[in-house]
């Protein structure tokens, strides 16, 4: 799938213009979609240095983007158009009901197969989450 991922609020707290704290399991939740398969495109509201900031702060903790704000990485600006992005996905922080914590919505979209047991499976989503990430 296509996913589009606002920065400010789901991937780190909203301090904008600042960056704000990571909201947990985000980054890694990213990349373990990315190691599925899924294209991940950066959609954010952020644009010059500000932009340049959030792409720096994401690819140095391991998470590079398919594209940032575009359908695909050739693909030329033109304020003429909407800069909203085609996905199958959005996971923004504005969505009604909020942004879910990472290991639910991680286990809404993962692709892997349930590996655990009946008797495991009465964890919660986070719980199963932190097994997968740390291989328990």
């Amino acid at each position: 799938m296509i996913i589009a991922v606002d920065f400010d609020g789901t991937i780190v707290q909203h301090k904008y213009p600042q960056i704000g704290a990571e909201i947990p399991f985000a980054i890694e939740s990213l990349i373990e979609l990315q190691k599925e398969g899924h294209q991940l495109i950066l959609w954010t509201y952020r644009t010059g240095d500000l932009l340049d900031e959030a792409v720096e702060y994401c690819e140095s903790r391991g998470l590079v983007f398919y594209a940032v704000n575009k359908n695909y990485p050739e693909e030329e600006f033109d304020e003429t158009v909407s800069r909203k992005v085609y996905a199958d996905l959005y996971i923004d922080d504005r969505n009604i009901g909020g942004l879910r914590d990472w290991g639910h919505i991680y286990q809404m979209i993962s692709t892997k197969e349930d590996e655990y047991p009946p008797e495991r499976k009465t964890k919660n989503s986070f719980s199963r989450f932190l097994d997968n990430l740390f291989g328990e």
